[in-house]
């Protein structure tokens, strides 16, 4: 059985650029879910010789920059909580250090509902202007969805890394390949 009838998330072999960016992304985070899931306070909690990085905040570093770009950029809302409610500049790094103090279920219901949101804003853009749709980012930059999507795929294969050492560190789970079915990206 090849990973792709296994439900293994990879993006098309042949597709237009919208589905191969998703794809891609997808894959991400199926593997980065894979790598945090099922695990408790004291796991999530864990750290790897000197660095600060925990899987617990992981898991909130990417809901916070799964809002910030595709709810509050692309989306153009207003960052839902717990975000709108940190005073950012009094506090760099809220996200990360906050996330010890936070049980299993919230650090992943946070990072969940992140994405379900990110999903949503990148379909009604795509469905009405595609990749090329411009956007003013937080920060004041102007961007492309397209270029959003790169840059996540970037942040999450960068932390899917550190995930891979941490999880590996608290059970010994290595490998790329999520089981299963991951979260299927349709246009429309």
């Amino acid at each position: 059985m090849t990973q792709v009838e296994a439900g293994y998330p990879e993006p098309p072999a042949v597709g237009g650029e919208a589905e191969t960016l998703l794809g891609s992304l997808e894959r991400q985070r199926a593997t980065f879910a894979w790598k945090c899931a099922g695990l408790g306070e004291h796991a999530l909690r864990m750290r790897v010789g000197v660095s600060r990085v925990t899987l617990g905040g992981l898991l909130k570093h990417l809901a916070y920059l799964e809002d910030l770009n595709f709810t509050c950029g692309l989306a153009g809302g207003d960052l839902p909580k717990p975000w709108r409610d940190v005073d950012w500049a009094a506090e760099p790094g809220w996200d990360w250090r906050s996330a010890g103090r936070d049980q299993p279920a919230e650090l992943y219901g946070v990072w969940e509902q992140a994405v379900e949101r990110s999903r949503l804003a990148v379909s009604q853009v795509l469905l009405s202007f595609g990749v090329d749709a411009v956007y003013t980012a937080p920060g004041g930059s102007r961007l492309t969805l397209r270029r959003l999507l790169v840059d996540m795929i970037e942040e999450y294969a960068r932390h899917t890394g550190h995930a891979d050492l941490l999880r590996e560190a608290v059970d010994g789970r290595v490998g790329e390949d999520p089981p299963g079915p991951a979260y299927p990206f349709q246009i429309g």
